[in-house]
């Protein structure tokens, strides 16, 4: 983890000017793809606008969104009119593999400096050490964009069964997030993964149709639900070997490793929900 420049993601590294200056850059990258390169629609746009630049101080905002090629991000906020990314306060943090984004020191500066990228370790668990990061980003009420399937799946198929990093996040932010879902289409044409003898192309392709659609904030009853998952987990044996989850509380309740196993599971089959009803509206737009 020596390569996560845990400075470099600071608003005032360098008095702000590399991320002000590569955010420009990459903004001005994501319009050529999706509006030059491409032909992009926003569904719903408002909405997420609305959202980042106009809800409670204080309440944390989510967006939440299948993840069909390893550009999906920056390329889909390029899709937004506006340049939606281009102020570095407003922009959203994202969580982002540590093995793809952070391979290198150069890489490792880029991502954290303007990327506002947090470093994830895939199969690292829900508890490690920067996803307390991206939580405490949320208590200052920012924006943080998640890929909750995990990792670029580009077969149209249901939303797969979704990882607990992000139901982990709403659960154990004090103020509850607004939880956004968003699909997109047409990026698995534009980033294959099986490109050239199961490479993917060195540049994006040019000349097809992308497609971004914003659903509608998704309603969570977290108190309710944790009292569900407390009442559930006294009907289940827990296991013989030590606990290895840290009590967490939430909604004024003390969870055991039991309920918040019950927690997450009910708050991700919540997003997956919504994310499928999406996918399936986004077919027919």
């Amino acid at each position: 983890m020596g390569r996560v420049m845990d400075w470099a993601a600071r608003s005032d590294h360098l008095g702000g000017v590399p991320r002000k200056t590569v955010i420009m850059a990459v903004s001005a990258f994501a319009k050529a793809v999706a509006n030059l390169c491409n032909k992009s629609s926003v569904h719903n746009a408002d909405t997420l606008m609305n959202l980042v630049r106009s809800r409670p101080p204080g309440v944390p905002l989510i967006t939440v969104s299948n993840h069909m090629s390893t550009l999906d991000d920056p390329v889909m906020w390029g899709a937004f009119k506006g340049l939606l990314s281009l102020d570095p306060e407003l922009a959203r943090w994202v969580l982002a593999a540590e093995d793809i984004c952070f391979r290198n020191p150069i890489f490792s500066y880029i991502f954290r400096t303007a990327g506002k990228c947090i470093p994830i370790t895939r199969g690292g668990g829900i508890y490690q050490e920067h996803m307390n990061e991206a939580l405490q980003r949320l208590k200052d009420g920012s924006w943080l964009h998640t890929f909750p399937e995990g990792k670029v799946f580009q077969e149209d198929v249901p939303i797969r069964r979704l990882k607990w990093g992000t139901a982990s996040l709403i659960a154990r932010c004090p103020v509850t997030p607004i939880v956004l879902p968003i699909i997109h289409r047409g990026f698995e044409e534009m980033l294959p993964e099986n490109y050239n003898n199961g490479r993917r192309p060195l540049l994006p392709l040019c000349n097809k149709d992308l497609k971004v659609v914003v659903g509608e904030p998704i309603e969570f009853d977290v108190p309710m639900m944790v009292e569900t998952a407390v009442l559930a987990s006294r009907h289940v044996t827990p296991p013989l070997q030590e606990a290895k989850w840290p009590v967490l509380t939430s909604a004024g309740q003390e969870l055991d490793e039991t309920a918040q196993r019950s927690l997450y599971i009910a708050l991700s089959e919540k997003i997956q929900s919504s994310l499928e009803t999406l996918r399936l509206l986004a077919k027919r737009l």
